[in-house]
This record gives structure tokens, sequence and C-alpha cells, in this order.
């Protein structure tokens, strides 16, 4: 067991790779959306990968590879345009600049032999937390719905294809910058509700306004939620990687059997 005061003294302990996926929950319900929510959610990722980054300089035998996280938020909401890993972003509104600020200060210096892999991450879906967690039981009595118009794309991945590209990156020589971990199929946050209401055999008749998840998360936050953007994972694909759940379909299949247990992750 290492301290905070132990890595910034000494830096990492020898080893192959460094995965940093530090971060608050931006959309707990239990805080509301304050200017110190705000800053605890931006330094539990900017300051804590900026410190990595720097106990990594400090060791004397580095890792091969710093894996960072990230999230989509970097590419701004849009119901038309599509989001590649060369896509502009970082800018316009909260979420878009903390990414920016997140990744930047990951940064190693150039002439460092470790790599640096960044993976904007979208929606997870697993039954172990997220969306399906809390979806799941008002899906199942039936009481599930689109979120608002359900036209906002919604960026996903599923839980055992984000931990397989995580070790994707960490053995692949080759991946170096910025990658988009979402699935290759996108979908709509309305096709997202009736596939997962399908593979529950439930139907899906209460939508949810907008107003409603204005009114828990707070208008700006919400946007994670009731806005989206249509995001691909073209230089991931690139490198060969074989998605387990490749559809909304198949992920919402998985995620809704009566049977689960996390020892289908491995």
């Amino acid at each position: 067991m290492m301290s905070w005061d132990d890595i910034v003294v000494n830096g990492v302990p020898e080893c192959k790779a460094v995965i940093n996926l530090a971060g608050e929950n931006i959309l707990n319900p239990q805080h509301r959306w304050t200017e110190a929510f705000q800053k605890t959610v931006r330094d539990s990722r900017v300051e804590t990968t900026g410190r990595l980054a720097k106990a990594i300089m400090r060791t004397p035998t580095r890792p091969q590879v710093f894996v960072c996280s990230s999230a989509v938020g970097f590419y701004p909401p849009s119901s038309t345009n599509e989001y590649s890993e060369d896509s502009p972003g970082g800018t316009g509104d909260f979420m878009a600049e903390l990414c920016r600020d997140w990744e930047a200060a990951g940064k190693l210096p150039d002439q460092s032999e470790t790599r640096h892999v960044i993976i904007r991450t979208g929606i997870v879906l697993g039954r172990s937390g997220g969306l399906v967690q809390n979806a799941i039981w008002p899906f199942f009595l039936g009481l599930g719905g689109r979120i608002g118009s359900g036209k906002q794309f919604l960026p996903w991945i599923h839980l055992s294809d984000i931990v397989g590209i995580y070790m994707h990156a960490i053995e692949n020589n080759n991946m170096n910058g910025v990658f988009n971990g979402v699935a290759p199929m996108s979908c709509t946050n309305e096709e997202f509700t009736k596939s997962f209401a399908r593979a529950l055999w439930r139907p899906a008749l209460f939508p949810v306004p907008t107003f409603a998840v204005n009114c828990v998360f707070g208008e700006d936050r919400a946007k994670v939620i009731t806005e989206g953007q249509k995001v691909v994972p073209t230089r991931m694909m690139e490198t060969g990687y074989q998605y387990r759940f490749p559809t909304v379909d198949s992920a919402c299949k998985e995620c809704a059997r009566l049977i689960y247990t996390d020892t289908e992750l491995q």
C-alpha cells in the first residue's frame, strides 16, 4: 500500500504500466452543482493526473505506458456532427474544458520513453454501476422511458470492452495518443431505451422530461444526459481491437440477464 506522499517523494513503484482512472462522479445526485463541487470534480481529475505524470518522471525505472482516462465530453454536444479522435473540442462548456485540462495534465516530456495513451470514454454499460444499475429496476417494473426527446446521441461502451481497451493499450506498443473509448455502433437515447426495454421484455412508456433531469442535476451538469454527441472510435478500430459487444442490442441483452456476476468480465 502506497500513500500519495510516498508517490510524490519516491515516484511510482517499478511496474509495466500506470493506469489513471481517478475522478469524482460528476453525476453524484448527493451533491449540488456548486462551485465547490465543480472544484472537487476538477481537482480529482486534473490535479491527480498531474501528480502521477510528475511522479512517473521521478521514477528511476519508468513504466512502459501511462494510460489516462478522459471523456467524450471533450466534444461539444451535437445532433448532426460526427466526432473522431481528430475532431476539435475542449472548449465551450465546463465538461469540454475539464477534459482538455485533464488530458493536458498527463502529458509527458517529448523525450520520455513512456507511452502516453488517453481514452476518451463514453457512457459505460454494466450491471455493477452507472446507467444500467440506476435504470434496471425502473425498466424491470415497466416504468422506464427515454430521457427528453430521446433524439440525443448516447456514446456508449460495454464494461467488458472498456476494460479490454485498457488492456489493449497496455499490450499494444504502437498505441500512443488519443483514442475514443466507445462502441463502433452509435445510438440515440431513444434507441438505447427501446433496446434495453426489449432485452428485459418490458415496455418503455414513461419518458423522463428534460426539466426533471435539470432539477436533479442542474442544467449544466444535466447536459451529460439530456444532450449528446455522435462519437466514433476510428483510431481504436485501426489498432485491431475486437469488440465483444459492438451493438447496443448485444450489450443490453448481456446487461439484462437475470443471473449476472462480475466473472463475466474475464
